[in-house]
């Protein structure tokens, strides 16, 4: 399976983008989705995940009510949708993919990763 992450770029604080990412290879209902993030000199972290069906999403604290995740199995695609951006969500973002039916933080457990999408917020 191959998954390839689209729609970042420079946005201003207070504004939305949404990140795109396209499973291919097998049917992307076949997979729960997470979105994690590595901003310059940190760790990768967790931002968001959806299991197969989209009927369950996990957040991290750090984006809850302002980031949505939600998938369309018809376009293979999972969606983030990341509204009232702060300077600190700037970072590249990575879609990955799990068989496991649920949405996980835990990184050592996603099977499948994209290569990334720079989201930069300015101030």
């Amino acid at each position: 399976v191959q998954l390839q992450a689209s729609g970042g770029g420079v946005e201003q604080a207070g504004k939305s983008l949404r990140l795109s990412c396209v499973v291919s290879g097998r049917s992307s209902s076949s997979y729960a989705v997470g979105w994690f993030r590595q901003a310059p000199g940190k760790e990768r972290e967790f931002v968001a995940a959806i299991n197969r069906s989209g009927g369950s999403s996990l957040y991290a604290d750090s984006v809850k009510g302002r980031f949505t995740i939600s998938r369309d199995n018809a376009k293979n695609t999972v969606y983030l949708q990341m509204n009232s951006l702060k300077p600190e969500d700037t970072a590249v973002y990575y879609c990955a993919a799990r068989s496991g039916m649920a949405a996980i933080q835990d990184m050592g457990r996603w099977d499948y990763w994209g290569q990334g999408t720079q989201v930069t917020v300015s101030s």
